[in-house]
């Protein structure tokens, strides 16, 4: 056994105590007054994918109509399997949101009945396993959260209470200031963030074009950008999109 790691019966190993506990308090240094929720839900993502040995994640909010949007994602490929699963109407996060649980598939190619055109789209985009748990406050379900891998493989349920956890500090992140306030109140933030969302898009799809790289590349010079400038990443969005600025792309 690796040290700082813990073992399964089957003597698989989980990520290692000291970089969740990391993980958890970058999150919640993160929730400070009037935080980015874009911004800050790639972050989790991100850590995600360090932590619980996925390939990607993605993440899904509910809208106020009631409708669902891709928030944030590890990469472009996990965004426009996001994206897909909308379009299709079927999918693992979306049947973990529908029902409140955690849903998985160790091997999708054993599931193409579950979710026939899902599957195909999964496999052509190199995802082989998938896993969704709930952002979910008591019965209130307010999106999900993807992780997909490379492989067909179980993932263990340490790595799913771990998954859960952090989908919880996301959905706690998100309703901590509105806690006294009505659904109305919710609603229109989750709407500005799918609005920030949008405007993101755009500006990644601006830099993509203007230098030449990919879509993560892309959407790692808006972050960084923001960061360096202590600037949200919403607003650098915008200003790219204006014209306002641009930031170079390493």
């Amino acid at each position: 056994m690796k040290e700082g790691h813990e073992t399964t019966s089957s003597g698989a190993t989980v990520q290692d105590a000291g970089a969740l506990a990391e993980t958890f308090v970058m999150l919640a240094d993160t929730l400070v007054d009037d935080y980015d929720v874009v911004d800050f839900l790639h972050a989790l993502a991100n850590a995600c994918v360090g932590l619980l040995r996925a390939s990607a994640a993605g993440i899904l909010l509910v809208d106020q109509r009631g409708g669902l949007a891709v928030v944030a994602s590890s990469t472009e490929e996990s965004r426009l399997l996001e994206v897909f699963q909308l379009q299709a109407n079927e999918g693992p996060c979306l049947d973990c949101i529908t029902g409140g649980a955690a849903v998985s598939s160790r091997d999708l190619g054993r599931d193409v009945k579950r979710w026939p055109r899902f599957v195909p789209a999964a496999d052509a985009a190199g995802f082989r396993s998938v896993v969704a748990v709930p952002l979910r406050l008591r019965t209130e379900v307010i999106g999900g959260l993807n992780l997909f891998y490379a492989e067909a493989q179980p993932v263990l349920a340490s790595e799913q209470r771990v998954a859960q956890a952090l989908a919880d500090v996301a959905t706690i992140g998100i309703l901590q200031q509105r806690a006294t306030h009505r659904s109305a109140v919710l609603a229109e933030q989750l709407q500005q963030a799918l609005n920030s969302r949008v405007a993101i898009e755009q500006a990644k799809g601006i830099l993509a074009e203007r230098n030449g790289v990919g879509m993560d590349a892309a959407f790692g010079t808006l972050r960084r950008h923001a960061r360096d400038h202590n600037t949200k990443l919403t607003e650098v969005a915008i200003a790219v999109v204006r014209g306002d600025i641009d930031p170079p792309t390493p």
